[in-house]
């Protein structure tokens, strides 16, 4: 939600060298909607070499409709702890009380016992702390918006790219329900559930790095494989 980057850090150490990280981060202070940040993302994607999108949490919805409009080049899509509709429904008629929201004065500990639960460290609470400090109210009413209003569940049937799925275990923000949803409409979506919270990348990102190793170095064989749903599966 912060969009700034400055969160991938733990994962980007523990990658392989070798894989080349483009981190796209959202404008602080503009107050843009999902397909305002889709079009931002799309001119940033690599168009000389294949890639692998990531899409973490409320940047899932971004990585669906992109892989649904099968950009050249693109080999494969991770989700992490996101979603293709609204996780929460019943806020949806909430989304005209948005602009009244104080989400400037969401304190910091609150956020560390949702995004971060019992694996917060001083680190982590600091990072959280700088990637916030930038962004204004009204970019962050924008996406708290956003995410109301956001169903791209009509793409999932369109992704003909591997899609897999990590899955927080501890996640207090999307509920496992969201997962679910994404596995209902694309069946070849391969779930991968991990103990952690939804900062999973984070706290786990020895472990979710070589999940993605493993993704990106699937064989073409296993990738046109994957994309029948006799292949999907939850892995629990």
């Amino acid at each position: 939600m912060d969009g700034s980057g400055l969160l991938f850090a733990p994962l980007r150490a523990a990658l392989d060298p070798a894989i080349p990280v483009i981190t796209i981060a959202y404008p602080p202070d503009q107050a843009l909607d999902y397909a305002q940040l889709e079009r931002l993302v799309r001119a940033q994607l690599p168009d000389d070499r294949p890639y692998v999108i990531l899409g973490e949490s409320f940047s899932g919805p971004i990585a669906i409709a992109i892989a649904s409009s099968h950009p050249p080049n693109l080999v494969g899509v991770l989700l992490c702890c996101s979603f293709a509709r609204n996780p929460f429904p019943w806020m949806s008629p909430l989304g005209s009380l948005v602009g009244w929201l104080p989400v400037n004065l969401a304190p910091l500990a609150l956020l560390d016992v949702m995004l971060l639960g019992r694996y917060s460290t001083t680190e982590l609470r600091a990072a959280l702390a700088k990637s916030l400090a930038p962004l204004v109210v009204a970019a962050m009413r924008a996406r708290l918006r956003a995410v109301l209003q956001i169903d791209v569940i009509a793409h999932l049937p369109e992704v003909n790219v591997p899609l897999w799925y990590l899955q927080a275990r501890h996640d207090r923000v999307v509920p496992a329900h969201a997962a679910q949803l994404i596995c209902r409409h694309q069946p070849a979506t391969r779930v991968i559930a991990m103990d952690g919270p939804h900062f999973l990348l984070q706290t786990r990102a020895a472990e979710c790095a070589r999940v993605i190793s493993e993704f990106m170095n699937l064989p073409f064989a296993d990738r046109m494989a994957a994309l029948m749903p006799q292949r999907g599966k939850m892995l629990i």
